[in-house]
This record gives C-alpha cells, sequence and structure tokens, in this order.
C-alpha cells in the first residue's frame, strides 16, 4: 500500500478535522440566555481546543458556534463569525466564498493572534491545492512563523505543523518529522488523547517514509501503549498493521504475518475489514513462502473489491496472484493472472485518458460559448480568438499523436517482455530437465560399486558379513533411490545415507580406516537443503583409492560449515593422494566427479547463484592425502 497518499489524507482529516461526510446544517435560532453567554466566550481558546475533539463533535462545535455568533447584531465585525463561516464554506468546497470571509477577518492590529489565525488559515489553504509547495509561498510560511514565535502566541504550535505538511509535500521527511516534534511540544493540549494519537500516528508515516525502523517502531509502540490506556480497540488493531509494516521491511517475514494476521482476524470481528488488510496479509503469506494462502486472500481482496459499488479496479491483486503462482510454479495461472492486471491497467489508461478528453471537449464547448459572446461585441476580439484556437488545436492534436504513438510503444514492450518471459521460462525447464537427467546417470555409478564391494565380501567366503551387508545396502538402496527424485534433500538424510554407507565399507574392508562427521555450530541439519548423492563419490574415491596400499591406519574426516551465507563441505583423507602413472601422479578425473561438476553447474544456473567444488593434493606438497572443498550457497527448507 502507498503510504505517501495515506499521510496526506491523514493529516487532511485530523489537522482540519474535515473529516465529517454530510454538509453543515443552516443556521438555527437559539435562545437570547445562549446569545448573551456567547458575547463572553474566549473564541481563539475554542479555535484551539478544537483539535481535541473527533471529527463529527468537530464540525458540531463549529456549527454551533457559527449559528449562535449570526444571532449577534454585531456579528459582521466579530472576527470569529467570519472564520467559522470560512471553515464551513471550505467544508462545502467554496473557496472563494470562504477567502472572501477571511479577508474580513480582521484583528484590531496586524501582529494580533486573530490576524496570525487569519494568515495561517490562508496560507494553509494555499498549501494543500499545490503538490509542492513553491519558494515563494514556503518564504511566506516561515516569515508567518518566525513573527509567531516572536510574538509568543499561543497559535505559534500551529505554523511549526504548517511547515511540516509543506517540507512533506516537497518529500523532505526529516524536515517534516523535526517540525511535527516542534509542533507537538508546542501545542497547548498535547497531554490531550486525541492529540496525542494524532502526534504518534503522524510521526511513524513520516519515519516510514526515511526507512527509518527504530523511530517506526517507537512510534508504533507510544501509540499502542496509548490505544491500550483509552480503550480504542480500532487503534489497537491498527497498530499490529503498522507493526506488520515494519517487520516486512526489515524481512521478518513469519512476524509480520503474525502482526497481519491479529489486524485481520480483528477487521473480520468487528465488519471492519476491508480489500487492502486482505491484500497486506496475502503479501506476508506470498513473503513466508506460503503460495496458497496468499491465493485464498487475494481472491477475498478482489471478491471484496468488487462487492463495493463504484470501486475503481486495480491490478495490484493480480500482481500479487502472479507471485504467488509462480511460487507454486503454476505458470499457466501465473500469466493468466498476469495478463488480468495488464488487461485492468489498460482499462484504467483508457478511462483516465475518456475523462482528460471530456475535460478538453467541455473546455472547447466554453471557449466556443465565450468566443460567440464575444462577437456581439467586437469582430476583432473574435478574429484573434479563433487565431488562438487554431494554435490550440494545432496543439492539442499533436498531443493526443503523442500520446497514441507513446500508448502504442508501451503495447509493443508488453507483448515483447510477455515473450521474453516465455523464453526464459522454456530455458528454465530445460536446465532442469539437464539436471534430472545428470542425477539419474550418477545413480548407476553408485550401485555398480556397491555392487562391487558385495562380490568381494561373497568371493572372500563370510557368508555371515555378506548377507548383514546385503541387509544395510539394501536399506542404503532404498533411501538413495527415493531421494534419487528430489532435487534437494534436507542435510541429515545426506548424513545418514554417509553414515550407512561408510559403515558398509568398514564392514568390507575391516580395520582400513575411521570416519568423522562433524557439524559446525550454529547448523541445523534439519533445515538445510544440498543436491541428493553429492558427498559420496568422493569419499568412495578416499576408500577407494586414497586408503589403497598404505601401511597405516586412514582417517576420512567430513565437516559441514556456514561461512559468508555458504555452506562449506571439507572431506579429508590422509591417504596416499592422487598418484600420476607417469611421474607417479594419476591426474585421473573419476566418471562421478565429472557428472557432479556438471550437475552442478545445471543446478544452480537456473538461480544465478555460485556453486563449486575443488580438490586439493596435499600428497604434492609433503603430506597425506586429499581435501575437497565444496563451496554451495545456503538453501533453506
Amino acid at each position: 500500500m502507498n503510504v505517501r497518499p495515506v499521510l496526506v489524507n491523514f493529516w487532511m482529516i485530523t489537522l482540519f478535522l474535515a473529516a465529517s461526510c454530510g454538509e453543515p446544517s443552516p443556521s438555527r435560532k437559539v435562545p437570547r440566555q445562549q446569545e448573551s453567554l456567547a458575547q463572553e466566550k474566549d473564541y481563539l481558546s475554542i479555535v484551539i481546543s478544537l483539535d481535541t475533539l473527533p471529527s463529527d463533535q468537530f464540525w458540531k462545535t463549529v456549527r454551533r458556534e457559527d449559528s449562535l455568533l449570526s444571532l449577534r447584531p454585531d456579528s459582521n465585525s466579530n472576527p470569529f463569525f467570519h472564520y467559522f463561516r470560512a471553515r464551513i464554506l471550505l467544508k462545502q468546497d467554496y473557496p472563494d466564498s470562504a477567502m472572501a470571509q477571511l479577508e474580513k477577518m480582521r484583528g484590531e492590529r496586524a501582529d494580533s493572534n486573530v490576524s496570525l489565525l487569519r494568515e495561517y488559515t490562508i496560507l494553509d489553504y494555499n498549501s494543500r491545492n499545490n503538490m509542492m509547495v513553491e519558494g515563494e509561498l514556503m518564504q511566506k510560511i516561515l516569515a508567518a512563523m518566525k513573527k509567531a514565535e516572536r510574538l509568543q502566541s499561543p497559535v505559534t504550535y500551529r505554523f511549526y505543523d504548517l511547515m511540516a505538511k509543506a517540507y512533506y509535500q516537497n518529500e523532505n521527511e526529516s524536515e517534516s518529522l523535526e517540525y511535527a516534534e516542534r509542533h507537538f511540544r508546542s501545542h497547548p493540549f498535547n497531554t490531550h488523547p486525541v492529540v496525542m494519537q494524532r502526534h504518534y500516528d503522524v510521526s511513524y508515516l513520516l519515519a516510514h517514509g526515511m526507512d527509518d525502523f527504530d523511530k517506526m517502531m517507537l512510534y508504533n509502540s507510544l501509540a499502542r501503549k496509548l490505544a491500550i490506556h483509552t480503550g480504542d480497540s480500532v487503534a489497537i488493531a491498527r497498530t499490529y498493521d503498522s507493526e506488520a509494516m515494519v517487520l516486512d521491511k526489515r524481512g521478518e517475514f513469519a512476524k509480520s504475518l503474525a502482526c497481519s494476521k491479529i489486524y485481520v482476524d480483528f477487521l473480520e470481528r468487528t465488519n471492519r475489514i476491508h480489500e487492502l488488510a486482505y491484500n497486506n496479509l496475502a503479501t506476508s503469506f506470498n513473503h513466508n513462502r506460503l503460495p496458497d494462502s496468499a491465493i485464498k486472500y487475494y481472491h477475498k481482496a478482489m471478491a471484496l473489491a468488487k462487492s463495493k459499488a463504484n470501486t475503481k479496479q486495480t491490478p495490484i491483486y493480480y500482481k500479487g496472484l502472479v507471485e504467488a503462482y509462480k511460487l507454486k510454479g503454476d505458470m499457466k495461472n501465473a500469466v493468466e493472472a498476469l495478463d488480468s492486471a495488464y488487461g485492468i491497467e489498460v482499462r484504467n489508461i483508457r478511462k483516465i485518458e475518456a475523462v482528460k478528453f471530456a475535460d478538453i471537449h467541455e473546455k472547447y464547448d466554453a471557449e466556443k460559448k465565450d468566443r460567440d459572446i464575444a462577437d456581439l461585441s467586437s469582430r476583432n476580439a473574435l478574429n484573434e480568438r479563433i487565431i488562438n484556437q487554431q494554435r490550440w488545436t494545432l496543439g492539442l492534436a499533436t498531443m493526443v499523436f503523442l500520446g497514441i504513438v507513446g500508448f502504442l510503444y508501451f503495447l509493443y514492450r508488453q507483448v515483447k517482455l510477455n515473450e521474453r518471459n516465455k523464453l526464459l521460462q522454456s530455458e528454465n525447464e530445460r536446465l532442469l530437465m539437464e539436471q534430472k537427467l545428470l542425477q539419474v546417470q550418477l545413480n548407476p555409478h553408485f550401485i555398480f560399486n556397491s555392487i562391487a564391494n558385495l562380490q568381494s565380501l561373497v568371493a572372500s567366503g563370510d557368508t555371515k558379513e555378506s548377507v548383514r551387508y546385503l541387509s544395510v545396502f539394501s536399506g542404503l538402496l532404498r533411501n538413495v533411490l527415493e531421494q534419487s527424485r528430489r532435487d534437494f534433500i534436507l542435510l541429515n538424510e545426506e548424513i545418514d545415507s554417509l553414515e550407512n554407507y561408510l559403515q558398509l565399507q568398514q564392514m568390507r574392508y575391516a580395520g582400513l580406516f575411521d570416519y568423522e562427521i562433524s557439524v559446525a555450530e550454529g547448523i541445523c541439519p534439519g533445515e538445510l537443503l544440498i543436491p541428493p548423492m553429492l558427498i559420496q563419490p568422493f569419499v568412495e574415491n578416499s576408500i577407494e583409492h586414497g586408503f589403497r596400499n598404505i601401511s597405516y591406519k586412514g582417517m576420512l574426516t567430513i565437516r559441514f560449515e556456514v561461512k559468508d551465507e555458504r555452506l562449506t563441505i571439507n572431506v579429508a583423507d590422509n591417504g596416499q593422494g592422487i598418484i600420476d602413472k607417469r611421474s607417479g601422479v594419476q591426474k585421473k578425473q573419476s566418471l562421478a566427479q565429472a557428472i557432479l561438476k556438471e550437475r552442478i553447474q545445471v543446478l544452480f544456473k537456473s538461480d544465478c547463484q555460485r556453486a563449486r567444488f575443488d580438490i586439493e593434493n596435499k600428497a604434492g606438497a609433503g603430506g597425506r592425502g586429499v581435501t575437497v572443498h565444496i563451496i554451495l550457497p545456503v538453501i533453506k527448507d
């Protein structure tokens, strides 16, 4: 969800307390006793205290004071009568009439509090109606703020708030947050729950714009404590939504999902649910790689949006569905969702263009009427306007032409992107098929060597040991065949298979070697994933070639470590090393190693990940044995 429009709307609601949907009621007569009391009121204090009222009470108070003042014979000379009337006119979207009322709102002196309140209201209106606050208007706001500070006016805090909004509109969140803090500290009612809640919410959203997670959590925590203290269940639930946003940006997706569930559960229980809440929950499921739940809530969001009248269609839900279906590997539905999102975007663009065209047509009709009226007074004026209209039509035609060209180019780019995505999808499927074929090549190699071991035992005449070996081998073979159907298995499964294989080899070569398998501290073998049958060929080489014809007992060590987000596997032995027959070292690469090298390249190429293995022959450096370093990306279940 886009935060910036939310923050602007929030300011419009809480700063001006203008969230009421109904129009102000007309003036009504009040008893004469109330009129006499109205004359004695401190209206500046009433205006300041309006900040502590909810929106419905705010407008009720404004209408009441307007009605009371309208009954006074000196109402036109009372500046606050014009102030309240201007507020009502602004609410009714009559800005010209409102400005006329503010012009009548004159204090006794140019530096009085009444004049400052009038100046603030005008500056506030002018800044609200611009996307950015231009330099000239910014200078006026700054000068008015300094004047209020110099006079120590009770309305100074409002100019701090005006500066905060101006900096925000100019996309300077850090300065905006500083003035928001000054506004809160100087507010006469800064201990009131409504004022405090507003400050915490605005500060949170400003910190969100700066990606300052610490400040976001601080203000959200303060807002939650205040909401709990006042018993505002809606505000409490909203803090969980805010916390979910922070946790999601931090990458703590599980915690973010929990907070989103709390928020959605509250909205459903209180019948306040809206489609954006479902969308955010579905996005949290996507980030937690739970595509089925994500798909469910994206569909709920779309159904809720469709059930509301006059709701503009948005492609955001379909874009989320694209990611969810991609996680499932359901590319058919992903493409369908992408087509739906694209269709909605095209329809929205066409609607915007239609509205623009209607506006242009309406403006053209208005100008034509003006030309007809002008023709009655002056033929020369008519001719001049015809020339101007021709220039305008030419410029408009040029803009429409450029718009059409741009739109066609956009469609062309979309078609090309779709074709490219299909090619990438086909390439990924081809790579996965190659990886499967390489893995299938490796399994017969392992089975052949294991049966060779069984032949050796049978030839030795040890029937009991042969039967035991065959029993253990059948169990190992079953595990290997089951694992061969998967691209990745858990690390603890790979370790169990290695244990079984090493025990079989020790049965075959009694007393030839010992082994040790260790896992570094901090690694959870039940979470990490590695390709199956990745380490066994190197272990087999150490036993079959490294420990053959040595006069001492061999030692094989296998260690698993995680360094720099990479899984490092070291397979080391103290055997005779790699011997070449010409000069003493046989640099022959085994078939299993060649297959493994191709398999690693194919398996990790599709995800743009790096993986490799290196063989270090320590015999050539005066040492013993061989060490194999296997480096893989960390992949968790």
